[in-house]
C-alpha cells in the first residue's frame, strides 16, 4: 500500500512541478501570454485546492480506492485536453481544471493519509517523511524527460510520455486503496457521516491550526512560484534552457533527503517549530539567490537547498494535524489546510505573471514572497501544537 502511494505521489507530483518547462513552447505555439498560461496553472492550484476538502470528506467516509482510481483517469483526461488545446480557454480547462480536481484525487493528501492511518504513532513521522520523499523521484525524472522531448520533439509529444506515465498510476491507486481496511478501525462499525460543520467548529477554534493553515498558504506561493516562473526567469537571464530541468531536477534530489530528514526530526521534536524554521530558512534562501546574479553554479546551489526544504512541510503538516486531531477526519481536516496553500499557489503563480507582465521584472514578486515568508516563519515557531481539548474529534451524529 505505501509503494503504490509512493507511485502515485510520484508521478503525480513530478508532472505537475515540470509544467513551467512548457510555458515558451505552449505560449509561442498557441499566440497566448505568459500570464494566460500562468492563469491555467494557477486555476489548476485553486481548483486543486477548493476540490480538496471535499475529496478528502468523501474519502474518510466511502474509502480511498474510488477517489484515487476515479482521480487518475481525470488526470489522463485534462493531460489530452491539453495537447489539443487551442487557446487558453482550452488550456485552462485541460491542465487548469481538470488536472486540478485530478490532483486532489491523486496527489500528497489521500496518500499520506492512507499511509498514516496504517503505521503506528511512534513511526509515522518518520514513514510520512519516507513517502513524501518520493515526490521528489518524480521531479527528479520527469523534469529532464520533458525538457529534452519538448527540445527534440515538441511540446504536444512531451504531453504524451507524461499520459504514459499517468496511465502507471492506475495500478498504485487501486494497490493504495487497500488502505480501507483500516476504515472500520477509525470509524468505528457504524460508519457515522461526517459532520462539516463540527469539523470546522473544532477547527477554527484551534490556535495551532489556523496558525499552520495560514503560514501554509505562504508556502504554496514560494514554491509554486519557483516552478512555474523560474524557466523564465533563467531565460531571461541568458542562462541555456536545460539548466531549469537541471533545477528542478536537484530540487527533486534534494528533497528526497530533505523529506526523509525533516520526518526522522518531526518524530522527535516540536513538528510546529520545525515548520517555522522551514519557512524562515526557505525565505532567506531566496532572498540570497535573487539578490545575486543567476548562474549555473548559484542557480544549481540555490535548487539543491530549496530541495532539502521542499516537501518536507508534508509529514510535518500532516503528523501535526493528527496530533492534534486524532486520525478520523485527518484528510478532511488535511484537505481545508491544503486548500489555503492553493490559494497561496494561485497567488505566486498568477500574481508572479501580472508582476512581470507589468514591470518586466520578477523582483518585486520576489520580495513579497521573502517578506510574508519571513512573518509567517516566526508566526508558526510561536503557535502552539497542543491536542484538542477532550482529544480526537467527536463522532458526528447520525
Amino acid at each position: 500500500m505505501v509503494i503504490g502511494a509512493a507511485v502515485m505521489l510520484s508521478i503525480g507530483m513530478g508532472m505537475r512541478s515540470s509544467l513551467g518547462l512548457f510555458m515558451t513552447p505552449v505560449t509561442r505555439d498557441l499566440g497566448i501570454t505568459i500570464s494566460d498560461f500562468t492563469f491555467a496553472i494557477a486555476m489548476q492550484n485553486l481548483i486543486w485546492g477548493l476540490s480538496q476538502p471535499l475529496v478528502g470528506a468523501y474519502a474518510d467516509r466511502f474509502g480511498c480506492r474510488p477517489v484515487m482510481v476515479g482521480g487518475t483517469l481525470l488526470y489522463i483526461g485534462g493531460l489530452v485536453v491539453t495537447i489539443f488545446a487551442t487557446g487558453w480557454i482550452s488550456l485552462t480547462l485541460g491542465m487548469g481544471l481538470m488536472v486540478g480536481v485530478a490532483l486532489a484525487c491523486t496527489a500528497a493528501n489521500l496518500g499520506l493519509t492512507a499511509s498514516a492511518r496504517s503505521v503506528s504513532p511512534a513511526s509515522r513521522s518518520m514513514v510520512l517523511g519516507v513517502l513524501s520523499a518520493f515526490g521528489s523521484v518524480g521531479s527528479f525524472l520527469c523534469a529532464p524527460l520533458a525538457q529534452g522531448l519538448i527540445g527534440g520533439y515538441g511540446w504536444q509529444i512531451g504531453f504524451v510520455s507524461f499520459i504514459a506515465l499517468a496511465c502507471s498510476m492506475l495500478p498504485a491507486a487501486w494497490i493504495t486503496g487497500t488502505a480501507d481496511k483500516f476504515q472500520s478501525a477509525i470509524w468505528g462499525e457504524d460508519g457515522s457521516p461526517v459532520d462539516f460543520r463540527s469539523v470546522l467548529r473544532d477547527a477554527a477554534r484551534h490556535r495551532g491550526y489556523m496558525t499552520m493553515t495560514g503560514a501554509f498558504f505562504v508556502c504554496g506561493l514560494q514554491l509554486f512560484f519557483l516552478t512555474a516562473h523560474l524557466p523564465t526567469y533563467l531565460a531571461l537571464c541568458g542562462q541555456d534552457p536545460m539548466l531549469s530541468a537541471e533545477a528542478l531536477g536537484m530540487i527533486g534530489l534534494f528533497n528526497i533527503a530533505g523529506c526523509y530528514i525533516l520526518g526522522w526530526l518531526g518524530g522527535r521534536f516540536p513538528k510546529h517549530v520545525l515548520l517555522g524554521l522551514v519557512y524562515l530558512l526557505r525565505s532567506i534562501t531566496l532572498a540570497v539567490y535573487f539578490m545575486l546574479p543567476a548562474t549555473q553554479v548559484s542557480t544549481l546551489i540555490f535548487a539543491a537547498v530549496m530541495g532539502l526544504l521542499w516537501l518536507g512541510v508534508l509529514p510535518l503538516t500532516q503528523g501535526l494535524v493528527a496530533q492534534m486531531f486524532g486520525l478520523r477526519y485527518l484528510a478532511t481536516l488535511s484537505g481545508f489546510a491544503f486548500f489555503n496553500h492553493q490559494i497561496g499557489s494561485f497567488v505566486g503563480i498568477w500574481g508572479g505573471g501580472l508582476i512581470f507582465d507589468a514591470l518586466g521584472s520578477y523582483d518585486r514578486a520576489w520580495q513579497i514572497g521573502v517578506a510574508i515568508g519571513l512573518v509567517a516563519g516566526i508566526a508558526q515557531m510561536l503557535a502552539g501544537d497542543q491536542p484538542k481539548r477532550g482529544g480526537v474529534l467527536r463522532p458526528a451524529t447520525a
